[in-house]
């Protein structure tokens, strides 16, 4: 009895210290990040203006109001947040790959054991990631503007630049555009609705000649931290790997596909997860370079929620939309683990009477 009762007790005493030393952390996270979720998901429960304490039963409580204004009521609220849907679907399906092929094209180049100035090369690759988004919109701001050095650029090789940020058509028809096809009017429908109460013509229009310049900006700036990321991966692959696979014949592309991708699959999986929350929530792009114009091609859900709130004082509204938010990147981060998670090979079932033949 005494020898059963001795591990346990010792286990009850680790865990005792360890709570103990892990307590600070979890009273900062507590009081700084669960506390101000939970107010915020009563806020967003709220008719509240910011003004007034919404705990003090001033505020209009409207229950689930918010969230229906969203995805049921027909009105701007909902129009609006459908086109920022539209907007950042668009700007993450571009994004997120592009940035991830990008950083792992250049994590490989410059880690060539043969290759000549790794060093100046990884720094040239990473400067972007470390420059301020402020600095850099407004720098995008100035060169794809109508007088820009893009547009000057494009007129020595005879070529008539568009007015970047001022075009609320969606690239298919900027494109069929140059073919004499002419798209429906900007906002106007087609046969039939889309989901939340767009057209179809507007879901599939693609991004705007605006959205398409946020997504080069986001590409090239953030490319060079998740290619620090792979390039850590990269080394940590053992030589004896690539060197049997090569004295077996395999070419660079078998080798990518069968030795260095299933070792990258936990790196892939982080960098695709934060791609996939940082592009969710692009704001600071969005608020320099024109605050969702041309015709709201620009408006994402964080720059939504900071609109409703700040500039509408409606927080009850700017709450929700920042759950909902929240909701998706959840989801889709869980679905993105399923897919890459590790798959067991099943064992093969050997044939009828081969126990016999091998007695």
């Amino acid at each position: 009895m005494p020898s059963n009762s001795t591990p346990g007790r010792r286990s009850l005493r680790e865990g005792a210290w360890g709570w103990l030393f892990v307590s600070p952390m979890v009273l900062v996270l507590g009081l700084f990040l669960v506390l101000p979720i939970l107010m915020a998901l009563w806020v967003s429960l709220l008719h509240w203006d910011g003004q007034s304490n919404p705990f003090s039963g001033q505020a209009d409580f409207v229950g689930l109001q918010n969230y229906r204004n969203l995805f049921t009521e027909d009105g701007l609220d909902r129009a609006l947040f459908a086109t920022s849907m539209r907007n950042t679907l668009y700007y993450v399906v571009l994004t997120v790959p592009l940035q991830t092929v990008l950083a792992l094209f250049l994590a490989i180049m410059v880690n060539q054991r043969m290759l000549r100035g790794k060093g100046a090369l990884r720094t040239v690759f990473y400067f972007p990631s470390v420059t301020s988004s402020i600095a850099i919109s407004t720098v995008f701001l100035f060169l794809f503007q109508g007088s820009g050095a893009v547009n000057r650029m494009l007129g020595w090789l005879g070529v008539k630049g568009p007015n970047w940020f001022a075009d609320p058509r969606g690239i298919v028809w900027v494109v069929l555009g140059w073919f004499g096809v002419s798209g429906p009017a900007q906002g106007g429908g087609s046969a039939g609705h889309g989901p939340l109460g767009l057209s179809w013509s507007e879901w599939f229009s693609g991004p705007s000649v605006a959205m398409c310049t946020l997504i080069l900006m986001a590409v090239w700036t953030t490319s060079g931290t998740f290619m620090l990321i792979f390039l850590a991966a990269l080394q940590n692959i053992p030589r004896e790997l690539e060197e049997a696979a090569a004295l077996d014949g395999v070419n660079r592309r078998q080798l990518l596909r069968h030795v260095t991708l299933p070792a990258l699959r936990p790196v892939l999986f982080l960098v695709l997860t934060l791609g996939l929350i940082s592009t969710w929530q692009v704001f600071d792009q969005v608020y320099v370079m024109g605050k969702g114009a041309p015709g709201n091609t620009t408006l994402t859900p964080a720059y939504l929620s900071y609109s409703a709130g700040f500039d509408n004082a409606d927080y009850g509204q700017g709450a929700a939309i920042a759950f909902v938010l929240l909701a998706i990147i959840l989801l889709l981060t869980a679905l993105q683990r399923w897919v890459l998670r590790e798959r067991d090979a099943k064992p093969k079932r050997k044939p009828k009477g081969a126990d016999r033949a091998t007695r």
